[in-house]
């Protein structure tokens, strides 16, 4: 199958890194950003498979995993409530709050359903009018047009009973808080595929310049991530703080214009927390004020929630690219799957949970 087929070919794969070998000559740590490469690595043994100067480390793009404690306590109080019909994704319905998670919630009799689409959400608010239908709106640049979309059809088929939980997120504020932390390591960057098709990667232009550090934008395929690597050593070696486009077939500079649009007709950006990092400056969006009678978290007057994380989870070292999930005590004895003390461990896309299922079995 074409764009498949070709970029798990193992001969073309290996080709590269033999390149990537030719070109380095001294020691490098990259960070890929993306939960989705972050497991493409791990289960294909990329990181095995790299000459030894090179060293990859994780980054914060697992929307789930940097969904802070307090947005999903929040989604609890409100799945929780009768009259209320709780649309998600299935893979926030595991992630742990500071007392339950949301499977819990459906448990004991609240109406929790897994949608695939907003869309569906607001269909499903169309056929339950006596029902108070929230849709949980996480994530990055990725899935905010969809998000955005629900709220201006229900807008425009003039819903009163829909609403959005957001816990929207954006890339280049995060590049920038692990650029400046005194523990940073990172010196160049694989920047996520699926987001830059939406945003382009204009944005990343003057952060590269600001702390001359090269970026390189790559899909989730072995030979994607390889290339990006490739095209980032032969940056590092260069010496040039270069932007390049490893993803060319999916990504263009300016990105998807129209979705850009949308976005900035219902979101605003605003502050946002990130699980395990803390509050970043402009990382976030919300609905403008012209949107606000769908902000779930206003209606149902949940905003004075706050919680604490675990004491022995380290996802903020992990997520920053500090520490390795198997450099944690309670991986893969306190914290699995099954019972997981933090969200990097539940999220498919989370690095903790990828280091369990690939190295750890």
């Amino acid at each position: 199958m074409k764009y498949l087929t070709e970029y798990r070919d193992a001969d073309l794969v290996l080709g590269t890194i033999d390149k990537i070998k030719d070109a380095v000559t001294q020691s490098w740590t990259i960070m890929e950003i993306c939960g989705g490469q972050t497991h493409s690595i791990i289960r294909n043994g990329l990181d095995q498979l790299l000459p030894k100067e090179i060293e990859l480390v994780h980054g914060p793009g697992c929307p789930v995993c940097v969904t802070p404690l307090e947005l999903i306590d929040k989604a609890l109080a409100i799945a929780s409530q009768p009259d209320v019909i709780f649309t998600s994704y299935g893979d926030m319905l595991r992630v742990p709050g500071s007392q339950a998670d949301l499977f819990s919630v459906r448990a004991q009799g609240g109406d929790v359903r897994v949608v695939y689409s907003p869309l569906d959400a607001v269909t499903i608010a169309q056929e339950n009018p006596n029902k108070e239908v929230v849709f949980f709106a996480i994530g990055f640049e990725t899935t905010a047009p969809a998000n955005v979309m629900s709220v201006l059809l229900a807008e425009q088929l003039e819903l009163k009973n829909f609403s959005i939980l957001v816990s929207h997120v954006r890339v280049p504020p995060a590049i920038e808080v692990i650029l400046n932390s005194p523990e940073n390591r990172v010196q160049g960057f694989l920047a996520a595929g699926h987001v830059s098709a939406v945003m382009g990667y204009w944005e990343y232009i003057p952060i590269a310049e600001k702390y001359q550090i090269p970026i390189t934008v790559t899909g989730f395929e072995p030979l994607d991530i390889v290339k990006g690597i490739l095209d980032t050593v032969e940056s590092l070696e260069a010496g040039k703080p270069l932007v390049k486009n490893a993803y060319i077939r999916a990504v263009s500079e300016e990105g998807n214009t129209s979705a850009q649009s949308v976005i900035n007709k219902v979101f605003q950006t605003c502050d946002r927390k990130w699980r395990g990092i803390g509050v970043i400056p402009e990382s976030g969006w919300r609905l403008k004020q012209a949107f606000k009678q769908f902000d779930a978290e206003s209606r149902f007057k949940v905003d004075t929630i706050n919680t604490e994380e675990s004491p022995y989870c380290i996802s903020g070292s992990v997520l920053q690219g500090i520490k390795k999930p198997d450099e944690c005590e309670a991986f893969g004895t306190l914290c699995k799957p099954e019972h997981p003390l933090g969200a990097t461990m539940v999220s498919d896309e989370g690095a903790c949970a990828a280091y369990y299922r690939y190295r750890n079995q």
